[in-house]
């Protein structure tokens, strides 16, 4: 069984909380033998967190983990981000809280560290 997993993020002290929540998540994973499918939603001001040199490199390190990160369009349009400014492989969603109900739809559990 795959338990899946959505952490959101909206403010940009967060992140770093949120990023140790899931290492930690995927480490205890690794030593229970238990699988997790975890996508990172960012929306609102924490959309900045996607600009920040620091975090892109602890992004590319989940996302080698197979951990989606999301990021809404709504506030990449708030602050003037464009796609090719994210980090490779993120994903942009149309609304931010949109993508957290068909998520939690699809049976992912919400974790807002």
């Amino acid at each position: 069984m795959t338990h899946k997993v959505v952490f959101h993020i909206d403010d940009m002290q967060k992140w770093a909380h949120t990023l140790g929540n899931v290492s930690n998540l995927l480490a205890f994973g690794d030593q229970t033998g238990t699988s997790y499918k975890v996508i990172v939603l960012v929306n609102g001001d924490a959309i900045l967190g996607y600009l920040v040199g620091s975090l892109q490199d602890s992004i590319a390190q989940l996302t080698a983990k197979s951990v989606s990160f999301h990021a809404c369009q709504n506030a990449m349009n708030s602050h003037t981000i464009k796609k090719d400014q994210l980090p490779a492989g993120v994903e942009v969603v149309p609304a931010g809280v949109a993508d957290l109900i068909s998520l939690q739809e699809a049976g992912y559990s919400y974790i807002k560290p």
